[in-house]
């Protein structure tokens, strides 16, 4: 399994795809029109500016995606962001999602931010025990927050700590450009 940073133009349509099946015919995206190829090749490279987006390749293909995200627009939270894994339907319990969260991690924490937050919708075993395996830690939930495919969706709420607080309290070092 190849973990490596996307590359909009080579790796939007198969991000594409495997976001339609995965994300917009299940639960697991509140998002309810799959985006075209260009709109996510479009995503990308905004994210790419300030986080990382990562594909995994196995076989030469495409088998899953993870990146972050802002997790709010206030600077404050800058410290903070919210992370996201995408796993083809093939490719589901081979290593895809730890390899590609194993290298998200890694980088966030590289850039100097100290959370990672991610919203599962509920229920999801398999995506709460990949969350988990990563420590992070369920602080909330958002009881019928959206409505989907004919009925109410719970979204529950998991952090996980990158690094610890400054021991003496000052602002932690800004955080830095994601690495290629």
């Amino acid at each position: 399994m190849l973990v490596r940073t996307a590359d909009p133009d080579r790796d939007a349509a198969p991000v594409a795809a495997i976001y339609a099946e995965t994300g917009i015919a299940t639960v697991a995206s509140f998002e309810e029109r799959a985006p075209s190829p260009e709109e996510m090749a479009g995503r990308m490279r905004t994210i790419l500016g300030r986080y990382p987006w990562l594909v995994a390749e196995s076989d030469g293909a495409v088998a899953g995606y993870a990146y972050a995200t802002e997790h709010r627009w206030r600077s404050a939270y800058r410290w903070a962001a919210d992370v996201t894994v995408y796993i083809a339907p093939g490719h589901h319990r081979r290593g895809a999602g730890r390899a590609l969260y194993t290298e998200l991690l890694a980088r966030l924490t590289a850039q100097g931010l100290h959370s990672a937050l991610a919203g599962i919708t509920l229920p999801n075993p398999a995506s709460v025990g990949l969350h988990e395996a990563f420590g992070f830690r369920r602080i909330g939930v958002y009881q019928n927050i959206g409505y989907k495919h004919g009925a109410w969706r719970s979204v529950a709420w998991y952090q996980a700590q990158l690094r610890a607080p400054e021991p003496d309290g000052t602002a932690p070092a800004e955080p830095r450009p994601p690495q290629p």
